[in-house]
């Protein structure tokens, strides 16, 4: 497993995530984690966006390091700017 940053600029104000660190198996796999950890299908995305997060294809992933063994893919940590 490596370790990603994730950042957006797309998405800015009150309640929103601006970067986290997330755990996976690759970019590919990285740039679909979503800060608050909830799952939205496509359809969502293309009907209603994400309020709180841009979507995938405006994700910034850079790699960061290896994770330590037996750490779970998913959100390390993350940035939320509350309102």
């Amino acid at each position: 497993m490596k370790l990603f940053i994730l950042s957006q600029d797309e998405v800015s104000g009150y309640d929103t995530y601006s970067d986290c660190i997330v755990c996976a198996e690759d970019e590919k796999e990285a740039i679909l984690i979503n800060p608050s950890n909830k799952c939205y299908s496509n359809e969502e995305i293309e009907e209603y966006g994400i309020e709180e997060w841009c979507t995938p294809k405006d994700v910034k992933c850079e790699y960061i390091g290896e994770a330590k063994e037996g750490l779970e893919k998913g959100v390390i940590c993350a940035s939320f700017h509350a309102g």
